[in-house]
């Protein structure tokens, strides 16, 4: 579990293909500004949004790095198909019982991709809107939250299949969103309360039906 506070910005050191296994996971190396020494293998970190497990630690001339394996499903369900060697990525490390909750609850489970259609400063903030998959939107409200390459935001206005966030500029800065630009995908993760009641309510309307 985490709360879209983004912690660090990463920078993609290595993908490549594993081969000789028969799950055919893809290996992404990641450089990291992290405290290594509490970085266990098996932690769980946000990567843009999409929860992976520490499988490997090193470093090299350029700094320390950490390992995860990605599965096929993974990188075809969220934007990580398409990363690219040197690419920034927002990540945060798992909640622990001490830490505050500054966000609000995010899974690390992404439930689609949307893309940039507009960007726009506004009153010195970025004001972003957002193009999402249709399936989506019965979880996207009006002052509702959102998670946007796994950082906590405020949804400000929703308009048939799109939606619109503004970015003050520490998080532009403290996260890859200020470098943004039209057309850009990225991974998105609805409001947790508003998954379980839209699943609530088709329980509902499923035994009314019967």
């Amino acid at each position: 579990m985490f709360t879209g506070i983004i912690t660090d910005i990463g920078t993609i050191r290595d993908i490549r293909r594993q081969t000789g296994r028969e799950s055919g996971d893809t290996r992404v190396e990641v450089y990291s500004g992290y405290d290594f020494s509490n970085l266990d293998i098996g932690t769980s970190v946000s990567h843009s949004g999409a929860c992976m497990t520490i499988v490997e630690k090193n470093s090299d001339e350029k700094g320390q790095w950490f390992g995860v394996d990605v599965s096929d499903e993974s990188l075809s369900k969220t934007t990580m198909g398409d990363w690219a060697i040197g690419e920034k990525i927002n990540l945060e490390r798992a909640l622990t019982g001490k830490d505050e909750l500054g966000g609000h609850l995010v899974t690390g489970h992404v439930d689609g991709v949307g893309t940039l259609v507009f960007r726009e400063e506004a009153a010195g903030s970025l004001k972003l809107t957002f193009a999402a998959p249709t399936k989506l939107m019965f979880g996207i409200a009006s002052k509702g939250s959102i998670t946007i390459d796994g950082v906590s935001l405020t949804v400000n206005e929703v308009f048939g299949n799109s939606f619109t966030v503004n970015i003050i500029p520490y998080t532009a800065d403290a996260t890859t969103l200020g470098s943004l630009q039209q057309r850009d995908k990225v991974n998105l993760e609805i409001d947790l309360i508003a998954r379980y009641v839209a699943r609530y309510l088709e329980n509902i309307k499923g035994r009314h039906a019967g």
